[in-house]
């Protein structure tokens, strides 16, 4: 077996221990590990890139959404609609967090607290986006559109969960 250097192993732990409190740690892990050598046991830039991987997902998310659309009626359209616009808003509240997770490793003192809270309420926004859209789809009948949107909502959600409880953590170190 193959001896990891002493500050690979801390920089493991440390993911660890961040990811360990989060909903989906093995997905934060694993989301995050290949990012090791830019976020060097900072919990803020661990923050920050989780940001942008949920930015990132959400963004694809959108854009498959826009192309499920075409076609559809009725209820489902309405929903694929309405689902499109909230993730649209999603992306604009995900972008703000990560904004603010960027600043936050250059101001001190009280500022902190305010700039991890606005990353906590634009991230927890996006996140109550993502759950709207998944409701709108209550009265849809089953179908492949209502089943593929509900899973790539419910896996996006996943992503957004970790990233709230990181910049969570950051509210009490």
């Amino acid at each position: 077996m193959k001896r990891q250097a002493p500050e690979a192993a801390t920089r493991r732990s440390s993911y660890a221990r961040c990811c360990a409190a989060t909903l989906y740690p093995g997905l934060c892990y694993s989301s995050l590990a290949g990012y090791a050598s830019v976020v060097q046991q900072n919990a803020i830039e661990l923050a920050h890139v989780a940001a942008k991987i949920t930015l990132a997902r959400l963004r694809s998310l959108t854009s498959h959404d826009s192309a499920a659309g075409r076609g559809t009626t009725g209820l489902e359209h309405a929903a694929l609609i309405d689902c499109s616009d909230l993730l649209d808003d999603a992306v604009g509240w995900a972008r703000r967090a990560g904004a603010e997770m960027k600043r936050l490793g250059k101001v001190v003192g009280p500022e902190v607290a305010w700039r991890v809270s606005n990353a906590l309420t634009w991230m927890s926004t996006a996140l109550t986006d993502e759950v709207t859209c998944r409701d709108g789809f209550v009265r849809v009948a089953a179908g492949s559109v209502k089943t593929d949107v509900s899973y790539r909502i419910r896996k996006v959600k996943k992503y957004t969960s970790n990233t709230l409880a990181l910049i969570h953590i950051l509210g009490f170190n």
